[in-house]
């Protein structure tokens, strides 16, 4: 009977720890079965331990460690929940009826649980390719999976394997209160110099659903210490570029780790080396020089010093301090300059480099360019500061600049006066005198007063305040400007102005004038249409005069000159009339 009932079972199921484990057990009988019951068991080693009885779809003779945990289905199969590792075992279904067996099989239940992710601590005392012994690397942990989690160890993304005397790796797996395992890895490798820029992680690798999983940790890089082997040295800005005034830097550099002592020193005109260190941050190779000048040209060594096995290396660069010296402008002819005259102007400057020469005006527009400039007839107006700029074209900002005055001499011209000047008596005014001229002139007045001096180049210009008099307003004024050159005058002439009050009673009577010829006019043409004044040769005329004649207007103009009364008759009552009018 027993051969005669098959019983399906999977030959493995997978839970995760925490979870709910499903286990199926299939069969078929050709009755109603309502008389069978399941048995399940599972292995403890080699023996059976019984874990429950399932008859009518109800569980019964619960095991008390799994109490509380097992479920039926009604498609027969077990569930336990609340899944622990301890219940990774082999499970038994056991199918019986009436006390006899008809059949079982078995199912091999794997827990698992996911490791967390693998942490990953870099040596902090970095590793040396001097070293006799294996350097420690990095130290790789992972915690709380199950089944046992494995590491590996990887550099540059490529999977390390242990090597005798270069590579070891070894492992430390611990099993928790929990039953879960906690793996750990250390990395000792030897290192080259080449590996100051490597990479190291580590990974956990566990089975999940028959499947290999992996988990990676971070990058890390090590410190890792090795000789120099080279030494350089350079001038910053490059030293082609370096002019007068700049600051400079000597940088040196060895490509070893730790960085070596740095010595610097400059060779003398004596051929001996002299020590700058002074100037110099010796711990980060950096010899700095500021304001260089043409002095400051020359060889410079720096020398570094490994503590490790005391070697040393050196390096000489040149610095090159680019310079303009000695600009001078020279004046032909050098004699003083008069109105009329012509110069010429030359500038000269001592440099290594190829010069370009500019000539500027006081508000720095250019005036020509070349290191010569002519000047030609000249006048107290174009007297002005020029400056020669000297330039190299091939060092940027490389520049001097050297000012001269060309001054034109000759005595005093007056350029402006305040004349004629209408003023009032009594009143104060100001009088003005502007000159120019070269020296410098002095202004005097003829008369007394308050004077003030204004300069700009070569105009000088005096205000003077004075009271008008009655002398002042017959004789004028006179402005004197004189130089060790000459001297000029001028005479201000002062007019007398009408008061306003003077001006309005002048004003008020053209107005009544007018007004009492305008009356006058009315009253004589009231008079002439009331018939009480002839009009002269018009009353001669035919007062058969046709009278579409009446209304024409004629006008009689004297060849002499009329008086201004007769103009305003005429233009009141001036018409020519037919007798049949009058």
């Amino acid at each position: 009977a027993a051969s005669s009932l098959e019983v399906s079972m999977p030959a493995v199921v997978e839970a995760e720890a925490g979870g709910t484990a499903r286990i199926e057990c299939s069969f078929y009988t050709a009755e109603n079965g309502s008389s069978t019951s399941i048995t399940w068991f599972y292995m403890d080693r080699s023996s059976r331990v019984r874990l429950c009885r399932i008859a009518g779809g109800e569980i019964l003779e619960e095991n008390v460690d799994y109490k509380g945990r097992l479920s039926a289905g009604e498609d027969r199969a077990l569930s336990i929940s609340r899944v622990t590792v301890q219940d990774a075992r082999t499970f038994v279904c056991q199918v019986g009826e009436g006390g006899h067996v008809l059949g079982e099989n078995q199912t091999r239940l794997h827990v698992y649980k996911v490791p967390e992710a693998p942490e990953i601590v870099a040596s902090s005392g970095g590793a040396s390719v001097r070293s006799s012994e294996i350097p420690e690397i990095a130290r790789c942990v992972s915690r709380n999976g199950f089944p046992p989690p494995n590491i590996t160890w990887h550099k540059n993304g490529e999977q390390l394997q242990p090597e005798e005397n270069t590579v070891k790796m070894p492992s430390t797996l611990t099993r928790e209160s929990s039953g879960l395992y906690t793996v750990s890895s250390t990395l000792f490798a030897h290192v080259t110099r080449q590996d100051r820029r490597s990479l190291y992680h580590c990974s956990v690798h566990y089975w999940l659903r028959g499947q290999r999983r992996t988990a990676e940790s971070r990058r890390v890089n090590i410190t890792v210490f090795y000789p120099m082997e080279h030494v350089k040295l350079q001038v910053l800005p490059s030293s082609a570029l370096v002019k007068e005034g700049d600051d400079v830097k000597l940088v040196c550099e060895a490509d070893g780790n730790p960085e070596p002592v740095f010595s610097f020193s400059k060779r003398g005109l004596d051929d001996v080396w002299h020590d700058v260190s002074s100037l110099a941050d010796t711990s980060s190779g950096v010899l700095n020089l500021h304001d260089v000048n043409k002095s400051s040209s020359g060889l410079y060594k720096c020398q570094a010093l490994d503590l490790d096995d005391m070697r040393q290396l050196e390096k000489v660069v040149e610095l090159v301090v680019n310079y303009i010296e000695g600009v001078r402008v020279k004046m032909e002819p050098s004699s003083p300059l008069r109105e009329g005259d012509s110069v010429r102007l030359s500038c000269n400057a001592h440099s290594p480099l190829s010069l370009d020469y500019q000539w500027k005006d006081e508000k720095d527009r250019m005036v020509a360019k070349g290191n010569q400039l002519f000047l030609s007839n000249l006048t107290f107006e174009t007297s002005r500061n020029l400056s020669c700029k000297v330039m190299a074209p091939s060092v940027p900002g490389l520049e001097q600049s050297k000012r001269v005055a060309v001054a034109v001499e000759g005595k005093p011209r007056i350029v402006s006066i305040s004349s004629p000047l209408y003023v009032r008596q009594n009143e104060v005014v100001n009088l003005t005198c502007k000159a120019i001229a070269f020296p410098r002139p002095s202004v005097h007045w003829s008369i007394n007063g308050t004077a003030h001096e204004y300069v700009e180049d070569q105009h000088v210009a005096s205000n003077l305040t004075v009271r008008v008099s009655h002398d002042l307003l017959r004789a004028g004024a006179m402005c004197r400007v004189s130089n060790a050159l000459g001297v000029s005058e001028e005479h201000i002439q002062l007019l007398d102005q009408k008061t306003p009050e003077s001006k309005g009673v002048i004003i008020v009577a053209i107005i009544v004038c007018i007004l009492v010829v305008a009356v006058l006019g009315s009253v004589i043409y009231f008079l002439h249409k009331k018939g009480k004044i002839p009009c002269g040769r018009a009353g001669k005329q035919d007062i058969t005069r046709p009278e579409a004649r009446k209304d024409k207007i004629v006008v009689e103009v004297k060849s002499d000159k009329v008086s201004e009364e007769a103009g305003l008759l005429q233009g009141a009552n001036g018409e020519k009339r037919s007798a049949a009018d009058q």
